[in-house]
């Protein structure tokens, strides 16, 4: 109805023109069939590209920002044409993940599987944070949840959740340990503690842990770095001669994390010895397997995580050996109940507070994405055997590369049945630093260069199921030329 009234017609047409759909963000059905279809060939195209190239950007980084700071979001561009600029800008600005020559860090090349995952997920853009909102993609992660504590082994009735990554799965496990230690922690944080509380972990494990502990409240000053036994692994005598002397100073032991593969080496601490302490101390145990934690799918290789069932919670990540897409973090627990002290909240406007199902009352999140389908998919379409073949490829060529580099004089640093090798090249050859850059700059192969105990070596790890023996061939042959 219209009603010529001073400014409320115009006030009306106004609305009518808000309520106009932006086609662009939101296009029909023939629209987005089309742009699909062109993003399908973009992005096959790009990958294709990129496994004949380097693996090292080469993007001209001088031109790349003039054009990002000409784009000022006045004017529309169009979005096929954008499609493609970043496709083509990412081709040549990164250091290429799905590249078979790519041996750094413990970036995959994600499993077709968790791609289709993240289309799905986007498309439908599920709300994961309350049963109701999302019952069957709630269920899907739950009972994967599930499988998974099952599989590592911990006892019927523990729960977990999916997270951000390894360090949000780390503070959950901290500050279950933290709420578990002192029943006021919750109410009052490190106040709480008549002493410093400390957590003990190794000097080769993964430091974000001096950030979980800055941020949970309690400092950085509350870590301890427990020496190694030489070898990369944490000392369990030292580990028990700290956490007596820290007790007898007053401080608060809290929690103790073994790492179930080490960053640098692919090392596991001594679990078993790690869960005898904790016990006896009455300290959480958690175990860091972020990596390492993917050989439970191996049976043949299962045994180097032999302990991890007696953890209080495991950290797993599926975007490591699992090759899930980026953002893939898991955390299990054997004790749901201080999960749900630890995260309690209740308000009105969500429509339910249930511990048993609802995620946002039981971890860190509140909005959630359905990340959970990204390893769903993939396990239930090779089941734990195609993973185990997935892990266990990795180990075999690392064992081809080590038996290839001794018989050319080569010492290989790390006594690890992970998928990672540190590597010191003879002394007529150079330095592992001098390796390294070589191998970077030929853009053929990326490895890293790292410390185990003090030592440089060139660091290649294998997480990329593409990878084959001819790829290790290529660089060989360069390490011993």
């Amino acid at each position: 109805m219209w009603v010529a009234l001073g400014g409320a017609v115009s006030y009306f047409l106004i609305t009518e023109t808000i309520m106009t759909t932006n086609t662009t963000l939101f296009p029909d059905q023939n629209e987005r069939a089309t742009l699909n279809k062109n993003l399908d060939q973009y992005i096959d195209a790009s990958l294709t590209t990129i496994g004949k190239g380097t693996i090292t950007p080469r993007e001209n980084l001088t031109n790349f920002r003039k054009t990002l700071s000409a784009m000022q979001f006045q004017a529309p561009q169009n979005l096929d044409n954008l499609l493609q600029w970043t496709l083509n800008t990412l081709e040549t600005g990164a250091v290429q993940m799905t590249h078979k020559g790519y041996l750094g860090l413990f970036n995959p090349a994600p499993s077709y599987p968790s791609e289709a995952a993240d289309r799905i997920v986007s498309a439908l853009n599920p709300q994961n944070c309350v049963w109701s909102h999302a019952p069957v993609a709630v269920e899907i992660e739950a009972h994967l949840i599930t499988q998974i504590c099952d599989r590592i082994g911990l006892p019927k009735g523990s729960v977990g959740h999916f997270t951000s990554g390894g360090s949000e799965a780390n503070a959950t496990a901290f500050l279950c340990a933290l709420t578990r230690a002192n029943e006021n922690y919750a109410e009052h944080g490190a106040r709480a503690f008549r002493g410093q509380p400390r957590i003990y972990i190794s000097k080769e494990s993964h430091l974000a842990w001096l950030k979980i502990a800055h941020q949970n409240g309690v400092g950085r000053q509350a870590i301890r770095l427990v020496p190694t036994d030489g070898h990369g692994c944490m000392s369990a005598t030292a580990l028990k001669t700290i956490i007596e002397k820290d007790t007898a100073q007053g401080d608060i032991p809290v929690m103790i994390a073994a790492t179930a593969g080490t960053t640098n080496a692919g090392m596991v601490d001594p679990l078993h010895a790690c869960a005898d302490i904790a016990k006896t101390s009455k300290l959480w145990y958690h175990v860091d397997a972020a990596w390492g934690g993917a050989l439970i799918a191996s049976a043949r290789e299962r045994h180097v995580l032999d302990g991890i069932e007696r953890a209080d919670s495991v950290t797993i990540d599926a975007h490591k050996w699992f090759a899930s897409t980026m953002g893939t973090g898991m955390f299990f627990t054997a004790h749901p109940e201080t999960l749900t002290k630890t995260f309690r909240v209740e308000t009105s406007y969500m429509p339910s507070n249930d511990e048993d199902v609802d995620l946002y009352v039981n971890s860190m999140m509140w909005s959630r994405r359905f990340l959970g389908l990204r390893l769903f998919l993939s396990l239930a379409s090779v089941g734990w055997e195609g993973y185990a073949q997935h892990v266990e490829h990795g180990i075999n060529l690392i064992d081809y590369l080590n038996t290839q580099m001794h018989k050319h004089g080569w010492t290989i640093a790390n006594n690890s049945r992970m998928a990672v090798t540190c590597l010191i090249p003879p002394k007529h050859i150079g330095s592992a630093e001098d390796m390294v850059k070589k191998i970077v700059a030929s853009g053929t192969h990326w490895v890293s260069l790292t410390k185990i105990e003090g030592q440089p070596v060139l660091r290649a790890c294998i997480t990329n199921g593409r990878t084959q023996k001819a790829d290790i061939d290529a660089l060989i042959a360069q390490c011993i030329a």
